[in-house]
């Protein structure tokens, strides 16, 4: 590389954290890592610091996200830009001018009314106001065709050069040292550690390495011998004119119906979007190391498609020239959101990259990242970010830069609730898939498995929207099928683990907060905690024989629960965990009438004597073998039938034909969470997560005391002993608004919590949600629940709104 500056000193030959990367995400890193007290950082650059994405980043904060979480990370962010500069004598450009968002549809404006309802439930201000009063904040507004608007007043806008350079002085204060023309060429690799960093300038030995480095993560993983699902697009904005016509101190603006955005320059403008379509980057081999400071021709055509819609809602830009043109390369994964945490099958190789909106993010993420290296824990759950999210097939170059580029399109699209890709599908099949396509199965797709979400048998899904139009002829119809007679549903996307080996059974204690040493056929529902108590998993544990079991988590959870589990199993001997998903598929036969139907296709006793719930046993089904475990995720008696791939077909058809006479009736994923969430059964990622414990949950009753050891025994003993802080409520609507999650729950006109998960329960004839509140209201006579700006009684349920004597089960 040519014109790249060399080191001023020698780099050590060891050092405890190697921070790879200095843009405006590296360079937090190590600031927050000094800061928290640990000065033996050093952070390579192999260029200067701030090239790569961040020297064009146009520099936008913006705070609120879909998740709660998400936004306190971004919350931390301005937060830290309050103080930074004074702290550092490094003034960063920090204004905290405001955003303006603006809807020009009524369901855009139903998104910012969600928005401000979900910002209300944590103390997140988000004010709504008509047009007018959007012209008053941003005099150079058009409002025609406007529906309403949203403000912040804390977003604003800050100089990525300045601000990266302000956590690179604030690094070197606190002891940690930085080198800039220094690239790093290779990773030393010693089972699951990293042990030394090559660079062009020496080796360094490292505890902990962390791969902050951009547009160049991808390689860097490659080195780590770690696939990571981080392509580069092109993205392009436009500087205008300076004018006298564009007043000062302009609140950025964005307008996700005309797909830009504008953020506010001295005396011009910064105009950008997300267009329909931009191109990869170099999507096989990478991106070309030399290109620290590139930007790519501009292409007018797609400049087309943001500023167009600009110049309409801005009518000033029609009279101003363009000043500069950036065309620059930006990283993003296959769904838009940034990679964070340790990378799944090391021990000490963290990553921090993929970054759409790296300079908003980079000191929440920073200070989230310090507390992953340093004491394991980021503070908060942030599994929407965790790259465990992902597998092999998202780093596979076609579906990931087919993936990125769909999320970089739909960047400011609406986001309804149960939104499906249509990029890269297909991609993962369960053996029953043309079957229930010819039956009229409406896909969704979940790590890639395509997964029936509902059955439209006429060809007409009906429409998405924020109010469930259309749901009660195709969830509706298949949730009272479930509750009347009996249903099939194909889960073959399970992940399934098989964990032997003599230490099994003890490891599995271990890892359990339920007691899972049952007899051989017995099963345990369980969750899987981590030392705080924080719940990492909920699982369902078969044993199989003596010193063989099955785990069963959710379809995307495999990378996770599976890292998860191999983290912790080194301190037993002789256990061998293995995913066994795509041996197996899974028909879940359910409903009021499913033992008439099973009991027609095998010859074994199926009654509730012969078969108890929780226990699973070796059945034909037809001609095909099979595990039949009794249990339910839907409230009805069932089984989960665990049938070899090969067989599948040939057992749906003996099933399908043995269930004719009861008109047996396939259902999809949405009539799934219907049903669940009619019987108070939680969904992990939403009602659960490691930001609560099964106390608040509510599931104290898993907890087997007597067992002995297991993870997160101190700390859920410490909360049994004291009470939880909040608990989890679960309340039925009196009036049938749409819930979805993230609504906020008031009690006495203030707001206590956050609904984490919502729908209709078609069988009680009400909407149903779940949300944690502190315990000091939890037993409150009576709640709210708002929606879109809408408030609405509600009441506590103590057990499940259906069947709260589960005799429907233990039938």
């Amino acid at each position: 590389m040519t014109n790249q500056p060399r080191p001023t000193k020698s780099l050590p030959t060891r050092a405890r954290i190697v921070v790879i990367g200095g843009g405006a995400i590296g360079a937090s890193i190590g600031y927050h890592l000094v800061k928290e007290g640990e000065p033996d950082v050093v952070l390579v650059e192999k260029s200067r610091l701030t090239d790569g994405a961040t020297w064009h980043a146009a520099g936008l904060v913006g705070q609120f996200r879909s998740h709660r979480n998400l936004t306190r990370i971004m919350q931390d962010s301005a937060r830290l830009f309050e103080t930074l500069g004074e702290e550092t004598d490094q003034d960063i450009g920090w204004k905290r001018v405001g955003s303006l968002r603006v809807a020009a549809s009524q369901d855009r404006w139903m998104e910012l009314q969600r928005a401000a309802t979900a910002g209300r439930s944590f103390g997140f201000e988000i004010e709504l106001f008509g047009p007018a009063e959007a012209a008053e904040l941003y005099p150079l507004l058009a409002t025609e065709g406007l529906v309403g608007a949203a403000f912040i007043a804390g977003d604003g806008h800050v100089d990525p050069y300045s601000l990266t350079h302000a956590y690179a002085k604030g690094m070197r204060a606190g002891g940690g040292k930085v080198f800039e023309g220094v690239q790093v060429t290779d990773l030393v690799r010693d089972a699951n550690r990293i042990t030394h960093v090559v660079t062009d300038h020496g080796t360094m030995e490292a505890e902990v390495v962390v791969n902050a480095a951009g547009l160049w993560a991808r390689q860097i993983g490659w080195m780590a011998g770690v696939n990571l699902p981080a392509a580069v697009l092109e993205h392009q904005f436009v500087v205008t004119d300076k004018s006298d016509a564009i007043p000062a101190d302009l609140p950025t603006l964005r307008d996700p119906d005309g797909g830009f955005y504008a953020k506010p320059e001295p005396g011009a403008l910064a105009i950008g979007g997300w267009e329909r379509y931009t191109p990869p980057v170099n999507p096989i081999e990478g991106f070309p190391w030399d290109k620290a400071q590139y930007l790519f021709e501009g292409a007018v055509d797609r400049l087309g498609e943001v500023f167009e819609p600009a110049a309409r809602r801005i009518p000033v830009l029609e009279e101003l020239g363009i000043r500069a043109f950036i065309n620059g390369p930006i990283p993003i994964s296959p769904d838009g959101e940034p990679l964070m945490g340790l990378a799944p099958g090391l021990d000490n190789f963290f990553v921090s990259c993929g970054f759409t909106s790296g300079i908003a993010a980079s000191g929440g993420a920073g200070k989230a990242m310090a507390g992953w290296i340093l004491d394991g824990d980021p503070g908060l759950d942030l599994w929407a970010f965790d790259v465990r999210r992902f597998g092999e097939l998202h780093s596979n170059p076609r579906y990931l830069h087919d993936r990125a580029i769909e999320a970089y399109s739909r960047y400011y699209a609406l986001h309804f609730p149960d939104e499906e890709s249509a990029a890269a599908r297909g991609v993962r099949r369960s053996p029953l898939y043309q079957a229930l396509a010819g039956k009229g199965a409406v896909f969704g797709s979940k790590f890639g498995w395509e997964r029936a979400n509902f059955f439209a048998p006429e060809g007409d899904p009906g429409p998405a929207g924020w109010e469930r139009k259309g749901e009660a002829g195709t969830v509706g119809r298949e949730h009272q099928a479930a509750r009347q007679g009996v249903v099939m549903v194909d889960m073959s996307s399970f992940t399934k683990f098989e964990i032997s080996g003599r230490g099994a059974t003890e490891f599995l204690q271990y890892m359990a907060v339920g007691n899972v040493d049952r007899n051989p056929g017995g099963a345990a529902y369980t969750q899987l905690c981590n030392e705080h108590g924080g719940i990492e998993a909920d699982v369902t544990i078969i044993r199989r024989s003596d010193d063989r079991f099955w785990m069963i988590t959710g379809s995307a959870l495999g990378v996770r629960d599976g890292g998860w589990l191999r983290t912790h199993v080194d301190r037993f001997r002789g256990v061998e965990i293995r995913d066994i998903t795509s041996s197996h598929g899974v028909i879940n036969l359910a409903g009021p009438l499913a033992r008439k139907v099973l009991e027609k296709v095998t010859d074994v006793d199926v009654s509730h004597e012969g078969h108890p719930f929780m226990t699973a046993r070796q059945i034909n089904i037809g001609h095909a073998p099979a595990l039949a475990f009794r249990v339910t995720y839907i409230g009805e008696l069932g089984w989960e039938l665990y049938i070899p791939a090969e067989y599948m077909q040939h057992a749906y058809e003996v099933l399908a034909a043995a269930g004719a006479e009861f008109a047996i009736t396939d259902i999809g994923y949405r009539a799934v969470d219907s049903l669940r969430l009619e019987k108070r059964y939680l969904a992990w990622g939403s009602d659960i997560t490691p930001d609560y414990n099964p106390i608040e949950a509510g599931l104290g009753f898993v907890i087997d005391w007597d067992q002995g050891e297991f993870l997160g025994r101190e700390a859920l003993a410490r909360v049994e002993q004291a009470g939880p802080s909040q608990k989890l409520v679960y309340l039925g609507l009196e009036e049938p608004i749409a819930v979805f999650g993230g609504e906020a729950i008031f009690v006495d006109g203030e707001a206590v919590g956050q609904t984490t998960s919502g729908n209709f329960g078609y069988t009680v004839g009400h909407s149903l949600a779940l949300g944690y509140v502190p315990s000091a209201t939890a037993t409150a006579d009576s709640f709210e629940v708002e929606s879109f700006g809408r408030r609405t009684p509600a009441t506590r349920i103590t057990r499940a709104a259906y069947d709260p004597n589960r005799n429907n089960i233990l039938c």
